[in-house]
């Protein structure tokens, strides 16, 4: 599977959303240079007030930009960025990549799926219902996360809107993504 980097975003300071960029860069093991997030333990406050010394397996969040379109649809407006994701990309179901994917950004940049993202409050704080449009349930009442998957950086480098996104799968058996 391939796509393509369509927005990158990162922010100095804790707020829900950040400001899109010409460019980031990608710090092997610590993610996004300059972003609040970056980090080798986690950097979430919900995960901090936990255990601080928990490994940060959310140095990146990329959300796949078929998901504004099926919430534009439905009456809300939300552009790259505006959820906290990093990297925006289209042409790629993020949301059905294995635990253990890697993903090739650009010309340099790797990046390690470690599972989905697990939308909170904050997104009907930034669009009253958005959170439902996120999370819902399927057919058989399991839980449906669509707010976009973690990684870790696994090879750092400068990633820009325009660069190709390229999929490597690890070895089966495959694990789906849960939410980290």
């Amino acid at each position: 599977m391939s796509g393509t980097v369509t927005a990158v975003s990162r922010n100095e300071t804790y707020s829900f959303t950040k400001p899109n960029r010409d460019s980031v860069t990608l710090l092997a093991g610590l993610g996004v240079e300059g972003d609040v997030h970056a980090g080798v333990t986690v950097k979430h406050r919900s995960r901090v007030a936990q255990d601080p010394t928990q490994p940060n397996l959310r140095q990146v969040h990329l959300i796949q930009e078929e998901l504004f379109d099926e919430v534009r649809a439905l009456g809300f407006e939300v552009a790259p960025g505006d959820i906290g994701e990093n990297i925006t990309t289209r042409g790629i179901d993020l949301l059905a990549l294995p635990v253990g994917t890697l993903l090739h950004l650009g010309d340099e940049a790797v990046v390690e799926v470690t599972g989905l993202r697990n939308p909170c409050k904050q997104i009907d704080d930034f669009q009253g219902g958005l959170l439902k449009q996120v999370v819902g349930r399927d057919e058989a009442g399991n839980i449906v996360r669509k707010a976009g998957i973690m990684g870790v950086v696994t090879a750092g480098g400068v990633v820009r809107p325009g660069d190709p996104v390229r999929t490597e799968l690890p070895a089966e058996p495959h694990r789906p993504l849960d939410r980290v």
